[in-house]
């Protein structure tokens, strides 16, 4: 075993216990990584164990015969007789609770549960911590060994701080999504793996139906049979949307989780992935760095919030930035950034929607307008904003620009046709599945030339395309883009392809970046800033 691995199987028991299983069933033990790769994906038979954070542990899991994979949590285990001690200490915990000032965030609650577990139990060979009221009220402690003192506390934590038996998915920094259906049934999509399987329950309807009680109460989202749906945003950013209730759901309430990447991913992760190259990165780096608005469309699950985070560091960083959301996604790195997020609930008079929040946006003189995502009558606001001089960029459901165009000028949202061509550019997006693999990739890139009576509507050129055979990006618009020739305009050069040279050359410092594996966000940000400031001379190595 490797050194890391030791010491994690020293300080979690049920660790050990887990493995000594695992090589009585199969004679070998799983591969221990701190740190998972892309190319764990191309393994037949996967067997691995990650940690993401003590106690918790999890094996992927592949089968020889049936090629499944499972998602197993590893966590410790509480006895019979331990769930016996658990129950005492947690209604000892919730009476003693009454006596206390309420904790005003995670923390204080954190260290009241600590607090209180410690006047509720003995641990053998530690000082009893009670105190004389205690004792004159006659309260018999729990005795506990340390090792039950320890899952104890972990179980406290993780069904009142944190989610239940969610723990480990939440923790899970590999995780993209969550799918609950009814009691039994708990699925994931793994940013490896995919979709799959877990071992992980809520046994229960009633576990379930208190869980979803207390998520939306959380939330502020309370949810009941009269209101059965939660749509909104755990305070780690985590997006949730829950039905609660067998009359609609019928398999049982459900919910999925859409988990929050508190580092977003760069360009250069992107570009390593496959789901961009570095020239088409390089094309949306001019782009957004002269203001062209930009629409970034598919499916659910294609990537496009991701897409459109990534991109963000190629805005000035002197851009004054607006979004506008349902639920908090998008985080411009600039300084001035305001955040508003919409009020659904309450009162009518009390709700906020995304087309109020969007004619404030004209008032308060931005220099970018991010719309989280565009369904209705605020994509006329959005479309107004472009008119004025404000660059607009949003999320889109799309899978085409053909599409994309009819979506904007039928209902809802009515753009007049002859309006489209005020949006600039158009990146699609899909989530594929390729020779057994789960990839996100940018399919196409359009760009919008204006509204021809003769042509019976709107005028696109594709600069972009993906090969699906070879999973390579072509740059069809090179020497050939209406919107790059229109930069080059702006930026008074004599001749316009001097713009494609510029797009060669930060395609080159895009892929230096991948070459000296430089893919943190906030690095490749302060890289890509320091080139605006200063050229070539401010690029911390050779192009």
């Amino acid at each position: 075993m490797a050194t890391e691995f030791e010491e994690a199987v020293r300080r979690n028991p049920h660790l050990k216990e887990y493995l000594d299983e695992c090589r009585a069933e199969t004679g070998t033990i799983p591969g221990f990584y701190t740190n998972l790769s892309k190319d764990l994906a191309d393994a037949s038979v996967p067997s691995i164990i990650y940690p993401v954070g003590d106690p918790i542990f999890i094996h992927i899991k592949g089968d020889k015969n049936t090629r499944e994979i499972r998602y197993i949590a590893i966590e410790p285990q509480l006895s019979e007789d331990e769930y016996e001690k658990y129950n005492r200490i947690t209604d000892s915990i919730l009476t003693k609770a009454g006596d206390e000032f309420a904790p005003q965030d995670e923390e204080q609650l954190k260290t009241l549960i600590i607090k209180l577990l410690n006047k509720s139990v003995e641990v053998e060979g530690q000082p009893v911590t009670t105190t004389l009221l205690d004792k004159l009220l006659m309260e018999k402690l729990v005795s506990l060994n340390q090792e039950e003192y320890d899952k104890i506390s972990y179980y406290l934590y993780r069904d009142i701080v944190g989610l239940g038996p969610l723990e480990p998915l939440i923790r899970d920094p590999y995780l993209e999504d969550i799918h609950s259906i009814g009691v039994e049934s708990i699925y994931i999509v793994h940013k490896i793996f995919a979709m799959i399987g877990t071992n992980l329950t809520f046994k229960t309807q009633e576990y379930l139906s208190n869980f979803l009680h207390t998520t939306g109460d959380r939330i502020g989202r309370p949810v009941s049979d009269a209101r059965p749906i939660i749509d909104g945003t755990l305070p780690d950013g985590t997006r949730i949307n829950a039905i609660y209730s067998t009359d609609i759901s019928r398999k049982g309430s459900s919910f999925t989780m859409r988990k929050f990447m508190e580092i977003p991913a760069s360009i250069p992760q992107l570009i390593r992935w496959g789901s961009i190259d570095a020239d088409l990165a390089a094309y949306l780096w001019l782009l957004l760095e002269n203001q062209m608005s930009i629409f970034f469309s598919g499916e659910t699950a294609s990537g496009k919030t991701t897409m459109l985070n990534a991109a963000l560091p190629f805005i000035d960083r002197k851009s004054k930035m607006y979004t506008v959301e349902n639920t908090a996604e998008v985080a411009p790195p600039q300084p001035v950034w305001q955040q508003l997020i919409t009020r659904e609930d309450g009162p009518v008079e009390s709700q906020v929607d995304t087309f109020t929040l969007l004619k404030v946006a004209l008032r308060s003189r931005p220099n970018y307008i991010i719309v989280g995502e565009i369904r209705g009558e605020e994509g006329a606001v959005a479309f107004q904003a472009m008119q004025t001089g404000h660059a607009v960029l949003a999320t889109f459901h799309a899978s085409s620009i053909k599409k994309l165009i009819q979506r904007l000028t039928g209902e809802p949202i009515n753009i007049p046709v002859t309006f489209v061509d005020n949006l600039n550019t158009v990146l699609i997006l899909q989530a594929i599945y390729r020779k057994g693999s789960y990839l996100r990739r940018c399919t196409a890139v359009d760009e919008i030339e204006g509204y021809l009576e003769e042509a019976g509507g709107v005028i696109t050129r594709g600069v972009f395309s993906w090969d699906f055979t070879r999973d390579v990006h072509r740059f069809r618009g090179k020497n050939n883009s209406f919107i790059l020739d229109r930069i080059a305009v702006k930026l008074g050069y004599d001749d316009k392809r001097m713009i494609y040279d510029e797009l060669a050359l930060r395609s080159k410092i895009l892929n230096r970046m991948v070459e000296e594996n430089i893919t943190d966000y906030y690095k490749v940000r302060d890289i890509i800033w320091a080139y605006q400031a200063k050229g070539i001379s401010g690029i911390p190595f050779e192009v």
